[in-house]
């Protein structure tokens, strides 16, 4: 039986949103300009972002080391802080609310590949995390999943599924143990 057939694998034309040009052009000036900034230029790093095509909102904090598949896929909204390591894997669309913290090496996931088809197709899905949340250091959150208004996923959680607003969740996969107020 076979299972997978990378051979048979292939990126649909418009997967990626904008040209192969664009796109890599974006990963050139992430590797240098985005990741050669000095920790205290959070408005240059929100303009390069803004200039392919993210939105970012107001007072929003990102550090140099932040990785960012696909920019023009991306929403943040006012006064979030988006931490060391972090990787915002937008194959599809990530959607952050308002005043939503994001500690270190946060992997945001919006794609992945259907292991039902030995093409081993591609897909995306997006991610929101709703005002409010604070995502704490090394969480992982999985394609389709939202997470709550005011809501805290604890270290090393996995999100796998929606986090209803105001829980404190914690685990593999993560849980609500309690409400958050």
């Amino acid at each position: 039986m076979i299972y997978q057939d990378l051979k048979a694998f292939t990126v649909p034309s418009t997967f990626r949103g904008k040209s192969k040009v664009v796109v890599q052009l974006w990963w050139i000036v992430q590797a240098t300009l985005f990741a050669w900034s000095p920790q205290v230029l959070y408005g240059w790093r929100r303009f390069l972002l803004r200039l392919f095509g993210a939105k970012i909102g107001k007072g929003v904090l990102l550090r140099s080391t932040v990785k960012v598949t696909y920019p023009w896929n991306v929403e943040i909204g006012d006064y979030c802080w988006i931490g060391e390591d972090n990787v915002l894997y937008s194959l599809g669309k990530i959607t952050i609310g308002n005043h939503v913290a994001l500690a270190h090496k946060v992997y945001i996931n919006t794609g992945g590949h259907d292991y039902k088809k030995t093409t081993f197709d591609i897909f995306a899905s997006p991610v929101v995390i709703e005002d409010e949340c604070w995502i704490t250091n090394d969480v992982y959150v999985a394609p389709g999943v939202t997470i709550g208004k005011g809501s805290i996923i604890a270290a090393r959680s996995s999100v796998l599924k929606n986090v209803p607003e105001n829980k404190v969740c914690v685990g593999t996969p993560a849980e609500p143990i309690k409400d958050r107020i």
